[in-house]
């Protein structure tokens, strides 16, 4: 099993969809990796050698900030955004969509569970 930016590659999967594991790479990025690594994308994670293995992580290394470094840069981005207090920031804040989506019906991934009122007598 290939350990790459601190993830275990699954097993018995293609090769692009393996590294979309690693947090920051998707399916293009993931292709552009192979191209440069000249692998084919539908090669078993399984047939990968230790050779195979350093070259995608020096391509990684070099061009793509991934795992910890990405979850930093996507925490600060959002934390400018409260800081300025731009719409998108206050909906970050208030633990709304940012994206436009209604909130009178749904939304409660982010809204978190309905609360009920408590009628007092």
């Amino acid at each position: 099993m290939a350990r790459i930016a601190g993830i275990d590659l699954p097993k018995n999967k293609h090769l692009e969809i393996a590294l979309t594991y690693i947090h920051g790479i998707g399916r293009t990025t993931a292709r552009k990796i192979l191209d440069e690594v000249s692998l084919s994308y539908t090669m078993s994670s399984d047939d990968l050698t230790d050779n195979d293995v350093t070259n995608i992580r020096k391509v990684l290394d070099e061009k793509y900030p991934v795992e910890g470094d990405r979850r930093r840069e996507v925490a600060m981005d959002i934390k400018r955004l409260m800081d300025l207090g731009c719409y998108r920031g206050l909906r970050h804040r208030k633990g709304l969509p940012c994206r436009g989506q209604r909130t009178k019906t749904n939304a409660r991934t982010r809204k978190g569970p309905r609360r009920v009122a408590v009628k007092k007598k």
